[in-house]
């Protein structure tokens, strides 16, 4: 594809084409007309097509543009594939069944535009794009990701209506290359806007401004009307100081026989003395306004921006920005909404971003397009480090399309277009050619046009970067691997060949419960030159609010039906295969680190803390030492508290003043407590906040929560009291007032998303672990106390269970020992389960929270007092599973209304989860509005439990976190309150 000129696989019928005389399509350029535009957005009449060449019927109906016809009541229902596409055609063929939506309006034309250049921008459309004014044909465009503009200039008339039509249809050979993983949606998903400009324009704009105050702009301008007017001229203003204009450049131009008479460069220079820099820590902005003026000094033109000074560069294996190799702590994200599919607003885009810097993300990479414009201000005005991508993904028949020369235009477009939009963007740092596309000359012709138009920018491309880490002669400067395991990376980084930063695109896969061993990743690149972060996938669950009664999108009426990552009764978060399609990857669309309405996902709080930007390095007697982990930013703009939880007594608080520490500073500060001498294991927590209202968050908002330990536990053994009874049943099994069911052994949780891809679930399921026939062997009773040995059957082998129950002083004393055989080698869990009678509706316990946390998934959740309704424990991941643990946790009370209830004791910190559900209630079901709450509690307190890791795609836990064969032993102590 080029600017002006469709790209000859157009894979319509012959009668849509327009001529060729009346292509209008634009060219890409990084003028931004939005402020002064008309908006079309609204309701549109529509009709949808079954195919491009069916007649138009007599009936019509609306559709709101913008948006999608996929959730706005069609019989085109939204259909998720993650590689594969969705119809057999070999590319370039697209199937004969294509839905094609035919929107039309009446456009009133302002008077006041008469004489002047009257343009139509459609913000995208998903797939193929003509565009029709009063029955005339104006353009094509394709690229379902980037703006189209449509010059209407003699087409319509200023003071009069005209009807426009914009036909969309869903298939053509441009969605070979629109493989990406998320719903396959139709229709116009951004805003269309309709602008005028005078005859004389500014054609485009760029922006150059280093580190060091530098500034060049330059200028291209055209005229509607052909040639040149004589005596043109620009100037700039840069808040206030004038910017002057380079004669040698233009005199250089003028005696260049290239430039013609119909376009105009010039090019404006200053020196902007004490700069202040622009970083995704510290993003200063300069306003900038260039202006366009005619002969006798009257203005044609103006286009305003905001600039950021700032340097990207590579040396040797370093990313660096203004000088400084900095982290990316970065997040993959599409364009979503759980009611209108693909299509965002301002304040969605805007939302997304404040919750990601809330909890610590400085880098965006756009998976796997160009997002709205808006987006990329939003970058700019908040901090972040942008890695634009293009959008191409060829995943189904990548290695045939990557060296295809019939898609060599359609590469240089798409990635040329989005360079030439966004180029202007301090926020932006990476090009990104595409995602998994394999690799071929389409990307080394798309890589050479971005090398020579923007040298101030590295370019990357996984599909090249796996060929080879080190190799320097593939296009990507970056090695940029998909879920690298850990050591791969250390290894590499270590192994003396590293030529390039090692920055994953792509890495701990947050499907469901996941995101195991993200801490052991970030202590690994923070502690290993060479490594320098990475992106984690993704952002959103991409579940859709459906109605359950007819199973169809909720569409836009849907607003308020969801809350905290739940939808409302009738409702259900739709993920693939809901809509009755039956060719789909089901929940692999529900991989984001947070929920379908932006509620945060326990793994936020983890990221949260790994990213904090002040932290307790050490603990002494006399102190704990702090440190700046950031690259730019003193810790001026934070406030601190100070948090002493005591295991055995209450939590002290006193206000913290920290230290005026530069980045990568340390300073030890003296404890703020004296520590009481009683009070048992106690931990000291800085509760730090921002200090002064952020744009990105107010006064009081926590930004990390870095803790010591300052005192360990001690053991504690009851004191046994033989002539008070332990009650069992004819099967051993102990009888308590407050327990519906009995303590037994638990050797099965209901499986993760990485349970289930990665191939654990099938093996505990072979192995019987979800059901394993118990047998008591022997039972033992003795003054106040009882013994009772079982045995669990499973096809692995017997697993010997013995349980000693013993009277104490406060309560009962349960100790127990499970011995796994050698076969039984990686088990989900090792521990008791019971079930406690109804009312008890309040946990309070002492260890890590309050939000979930897993054994390789807790370094954000610190030790402390915490108190949640048991209703509140439970997290709705989209695919009902193991959810709503606590890890760490010492003791824990669960109460009535009245106070009443029963207090747990452990022997250690141990993995504890509180929910309504049965492991096999979770495990039965597809969806949350499935499920029956049980009226009581069901409890399991784990010796042992599996870390989660990330192998629905990518890798499982670590060794350290398996739970092996074995003998395992615990004991926890039961009161009554």
């Amino acid at each position: 594809m080029t600017d002006e000129r469709p790209d000859p696989l157009i894979a319509l019928r012959p009668w849509e084409a327009p001529e060729v005389t009346s292509w209008r399509r634009l060219p890409m350029n990084a003028v931004d007309r939005r402020p002064a535009a008309v908006t079309l957005d609204g309701d549109w009449r529509f009709q949808l097509l079954p195919a491009p060449d069916a007649p138009l019927g007599e009936v019509w109906s609306s559709s709101y543009v913008p948006g999608v016809w996929t959730v706005q009541g069609t019989d085109d229902l939204p259909r998720y594939l993650n590689v594969r596409m969705p119809f057999a055609a070999f590319p370039p063929q697209v199937p004969a069944a294509n839905p094609t939506g035919v929107y039309e309006r009446f456009v009133d034309v302002p008077a006041e535009w008469s004489g002047r250049r009257i343009v139509l921008q459609v913000g995208a459309a998903e797939s193929v794009l003509l565009v029709h004014v009063d029955g005339r044909p104006v353009g094509i465009s394709k690229d379902s990701h980037l703006a189209a503009e449509f010059d209407l200039t003699g087409l319509v008339r200023p003071g009069e209506r005209a009807a426009l039509r914009l036909t969309v249809v869903k298939w053509s050979d441009a969605s070979h290359i629109e493989d990406q993983d998320q719903w396959w949606h139709g229709g116009i998903t951004r805003s269309v806007l309709l602008y005028a400009v005078d005859r004389l324009h500014l054609a485009d704009v760029t922006v150059r401004a280093r580190r060091d105050g530098g500034l060049l702009v330059d200028c291209r301008v055209r005229d509607a009307d052909g040639a040149l007017p004589e005596g043109w001229y620009v100037s700039g203003e840069l808040e206030g100081h004038l910017l002057t204009q380079d004669a040698e450049f233009d005199r250089a131009n003028a005696e260049d026989e290239r430039v013609s008479d119909f376009l105009g460069e010039a090019r404006l220079r200053a020196s902007v003395p004490e700069v202040r820099t622009w970083t995704a820590e510290t993003p200063e902005l300069y306003g900038l306004t260039v202006r366009l003026h005619r002969a006798d000094g009257t203005v044609a033109d103006t286009s305003r921006h905001r600039v950021g000074f700032r340097d990207v560069e590579i040396a040797g294996r370093d990313l660096l920005v203004n000088g400084e190799r900095v982290f990316i702590r970065g997040v993959n994200r599409h364009d979503f909404h759980p009611l209108t599919g693909r299509t965002v607003t301002y304040d969605d885009m805007r939302a997304d971003l404040v919750l990601l810097k809330r909890f610590g993300f400085n880098a965006i990479r756009t998976a796997h397009y160009p997002n709205d414009p808006a987006l990329y201000d939003l970058a700019d005005e908040l901090g972040f480090y942008v890695v634009d991508e293009a959008d191409i993904e060829s995943h189904d028949h990548a290695h045939e399309i990557a060296d295809d020369p019939r898609y060599l235009n359609a590469f240089v477009d798409r990635v040329s277009r989005m360079v030439l939009r966004d180029k202007n963007h301090p926020s932006v740092i990476v090009w990104s050619l595409g995602n998994e596309s394999d690799y071929g000359a389409n990307h080394d012709a798309a890589a050479g046009w971005v090398r020579r138009h923007d040298p101030t920018r590295p370019v990357q491309y996984e599909g090249a970067a796996k060929r080879g880490w080190a190799d320097p002669d593939l296009a990507s400067d970056i090695a940029c691997p998909m879920y690298a395991p850990l050591q791969e990376c250390i290894a590499h980084a270590m192994s003396g060949t590293q030529t390039k930063p090692l920055i994953q695109c792509e890495y701990s896969h947050a499907m469901g419960n996941s995101n195991g061993t993200l801490a052991d990743h970030w202590e690994a690149i923070e502690t290993t030159p060479g490594l320098q972060g990475g992106f984690i996938w993704e952002f959103w669950d991409h579940g859709i609010l459906q109605r359950v009664n007819d199973g169809r999108p909720a569409g836009r009426g849907g607003a308020g039906l969801y809350d905290n990552g739940v939808a409302a009764p009738g409702h259900r978060w739709a993920y693939g295969g809901d809509f009755g399609e039956t060719d789909h990857d089901g929940a692999f669309i529900a991989d984001g680190v947070v929920f379908p309405d932006r509620t945060p996902k326990p793994v936020m709080f983890e990221h949260r803390e790994i990213a904090a930007p002040v932290r307790i390095d050490s603990f002494r007697h006399e102190g704990v030492v702090l440190s700046n982990h950031q690259h730019f930013r003193g810790l001026d703009w934070l406030s601190g508290e100070w948090e002493l939880s005591l295991a055995d007594g209450p939590t002290l608080t006193a206000p913290a003043e920290l230290p005026d520490l530069r980045p990568g500073e340390t300073a030890a500060v003296p404890l703020p407590f004296e520590l009481p001498e009683n009070g048992g294991e106690a931990w000291l927590t800085l509760r730090v906040t921002t200090a002064r209202d952020e744009p990105w968050a107010p006064r009081g908002t926590v930004v990390c929560l870095p803790q010591v330990r300052l005192r360990a536990a001690l053991p504690v053994r009851p004191t046994r009291v033989p002539d008070r009874s332990v009650e069992v049943d004819e099967d051993g099994l102990l009888v308590h007032p407050l327990l519906t069911a009995a303590p037994t052994l638990s050797l099965w949780r209901a499986p993760t998303d990485n349970d289930e891809l990665g191939g654990m679930a099938a093996r505990w399921r072979d192995w019987g672990l979800d059901a394993p026939a118990r047998e008591v062997v022997s039972v033992r009773r003795a003054p106040g106390r009882v013994a009772v040995v079982s045995g669990y059957l499973c096809a692995g082998g017997t697993v010997r269970h013995e349980q000693v129950v013993t009277a104490v002083e406060d309560g009962l004393l349960v100790e127990e020992c499970a011995e796994l055989p050698e076969a039984l080698y990686d088990v989900a869990r090792v521990g008791t389960v019971f079930e406690t009678a109804p009312g008890l509706n309040v946990l309070e316990w002492f260890g890590q929270g309050p939000w979930e946390s897993y054994p390789d998934r807790a370094a954000g959740a610190p030790v402390g007092h915490h108190r949640l309704p048991v209703d509140e424990l439970f997290t709705p991941y989209l695919r009902p599973q193991e959810s709503g643990g606590r890890h760490g946790v010492r003791r824990f009370t669960l109460s009535a209304p009245d106070a009443t209830g029963l207090a747990v004791r452990l022997d250690r910190a141990r993995q504890v989860s509180v929910t309504r559900h049965r492991a096999a209630d979770l495990a039965a079901v597809a969806h949350h509005d499935e499920l029956v709450p049980r009226a009581g509690c069901v409890v399991h307190i784990d010796a042992a439990h599996r870390g989660l890791g990330t192998a629905s795609c990518g890798p499982d836990t670590f060794a350290s976190h398996l739970v092996p064969s074995g003998v395992h032993r615990w004991s926890w102590t039961l009161r009554v309150l």
